[in-house]
């Protein structure tokens, strides 16, 4: 975890876990210890991201002075099937009993979320995506658990299609996930409306920060195309190098600049015409031609920048691209270079919840009825 210790330590576990589980430590401890064997497992389809769970684990192990056998029975980035155990953990009880709160908050939130992540990259194997995750994270634990699993589907879509996958993250404290040291990213919204124009503002960024690539976020005046060329006129060596990128991030209550609903399809008609045939849900549809950032409006800027002389410049799109989002842009082949996503994260919480179970008393297997499935086949 890059030097960092595995939060909470040992002492603040009390403070922490679930009360029943401190009140059975006290009962294991007055009647007499023994060793068990816990399943863990999910009831969904999952990519094994089990690292911090397992590194959690060694660490409380070594604060107590006990030992645990963690049997992971499955590679990291490994696609996992509902009901099959990930992990499998044995040690004392009363050393593990007051743990599992705490390892399942570190394990089921990060197996979904990579597996959303590798789903994505998959989906747009040409495309880079950057993780953008953070600002939408319950806490830095959680943004620490977000960047590892998508770093965990990136690189099982890199392994499984050779995929791009993700480049990079969006803070420093979680570069180290993707091999960086820093966090990726250029300019937010609130720096053109403090420059007072798009271009001022990617004028000041390039003054600021000469030696680095340029994207720019061009919907906050409504503008996109017009302010995307403007940009690339201002630094036309930059664009023809492809060291200018335009960031599409336009919300879904309007149309891209020069768009409605019939020039989407006319877009969309030139350059994808198979993909308004293709689509298979109104959810699908509303991606290739509706509102917001779709395929229509990242074709439509492809159209623009090459028309105006650019086509080294090259296409940021952000936006709500959950892995739906990106299966609907490989059908429609839409040119975008890079992706800004957070939408890797869990749609629903409750497929989350990892569960664990004791499946081994003393050497001999018990486990409640109905978890059999969970028994160990030796």
């Amino acid at each position: 975890m890059d030097g960092a210790l595995p939060h909470p330590d040992a002492a603040d576990v009390p403070h922490y876990t679930d009360a029943y589980f401190s009140k059975s430590k006290a009962v294991v401890e007055q009647f007499g210890d023994m060793p068990v064997t816990y399943a863990v497992f999910m009831r969904r389809p999952v990519v094994s991201a089990a690292r911090l769970t397992v590194e959690w684990l060694k660490a409380v192990a070594s604060a107590r002075g006990a030992a645990f056998d963690i049997e992971e029975r499955y590679e990291e980035g490994v696609s996992v099937g509902a009901g099959d155990p990930l992990l499998y953990i044995s040690g004392p009880l009363r050393h593990l009993i007051d743990l599992e709160t705490l390892y399942l908050q570190k394990l089921g939130s990060a197996c979904v979320a990579a597996y959303n992540a590798r789903a994505m990259c998959m989906a747009l194997p040409d495309t880079g995506f950057l993780a953008m995750d953070a600002r939408h994270c319950a806490g830095t634990d959680m943004a620490e658990i977000m960047a590892y699993a998508a770093s965990v589907g990136s690189a099982a879509a890199k392994r499984e299609a050779g995929a791009v996958g993700f480049i990079g993250n969006a803070t420093d404290a979680t570069a180290h996930f993707f091999g960086a040291e820093r966090g990726l990213g250029t300019m937010p919204h609130g720096l053109i409306g403090y420059a007072g124009s798009t271009l001022r503002a990617a004028e000041m960024f390039v003054e600021t920060f000469p030696d680095e690539p340029l994207t720019v976020v061009t919907d906050y005046y409504g503008a996109e195309l017009s302010d995307a060329v403007a940009v690339c006129r201002r630094f036309p060596e930059r664009a023809a190098e492809g060291r200018v990128a335009i960031r599409l991030d336009t919300h879904g209550g309007r149309y891209t600049e020069g768009l409605d609903l019939q020039k989407s399809y006319e877009v969309l008609d030139r350059n994808a015409p198979r993909a308004i045939r293709d689509y298979r849900t109104e959810g699908e549809l509303r991606h290739l031609v509706g509102t917001g950032v779709t395929a229509a409006a990242i074709w439509h800027l492809r159209e623009t920048l090459d028309g105006a002389g650019f086509p080294k410049a090259k296409i940021t799109a952000s936006s709500g691209f959950t892995a739906g989002k990106c299966r609907v842009m490989a059908l429609a082949q839409a040119p975008v270079d890079t992706i800004g996503t957070g939408s890797y994260l869990p749609d629903q919480w409750s497929e989350t919840y990892a569960t664990a179970d004791i499946v081994e008393y003393d050497g001999k297997p018990s486990v409640k009825v109905g978890r059999e499935f969970l028994l160990r086949r030796r």
